[in-house]
């Protein structure tokens, strides 16, 4: 769980309901660390991919990477993001919601590149790739070929074609 205001990352076990930190010190900052000695900011959302957890890490603008088994944190991406709140994952990429920036950006997990896959500027506009527009968008998922995006303030659900970037209403 992201938990937002206790600037943490936490675990829950299911089957009992206890809850630890797997990360996040309480207190607000961006250090890169173990544990409860590495430090978000609001983070507000995670992926996983079975072996990591993906966090959008909101006011520190950066995508994180937390090693499951070890809880080891490190920045897999802090460049060009505004207030990254959606966050999904198809297995070889992260695809996130940029909220402020009004893009879906796609960063590939093997090397932490960044590019647009969506958006440009804020607006409403159904084309391909950055020729479309969204208006604050945060949450994301995928189902492999497809990735369906809240688009907050147009009041809509939009979906992207992951091997095109054509985005529809």
């Amino acid at each position: 769980v992201a938990d937002r205001e206790t600037h943490k990352i936490r675990k829950i076990v299911i089957s009992t309901g206890v809850v630890t930190t797997l990360a996040g010190s309480g207190v607000s900052g961006n250090t890169d660390a173990t544990g409860t000695s590495a430090s978000f900011y609001r983070p507000v959302a995670i992926t996983t991919d079975g072996t990591n957890l993906y966090v959008a890490d909101y006011n520190n603008h950066r995508i994180r990477k937390i090693v499951i088994s070890t809880g080891v944190v490190t920045t897999l991406a802090d460049s060009g993001f505004t207030y990254p709140r959606g966050i999904t994952t198809d297995g070889t990429n992260l695809y996130v919601a940029d909220r402020n920036n009004d893009r879906i950006q796609k960063i590939v997990i093997s090397t932490g590149v960044v590019t647009t896959l969506a958006g440009s500027s804020s607006g409403f506009t159904d084309a391909t790739g950055t020729s479309a527009k969204f208006k604050n968008p945060l949450g994301i998922v995928s189902d492999g070929t497809n990735l369906y995006v809240v688009d907050t303030e147009n009041n809509k659900i939009r979906k992207i074609v992951i091997s095109t970037g054509v985005v529809t209403t």
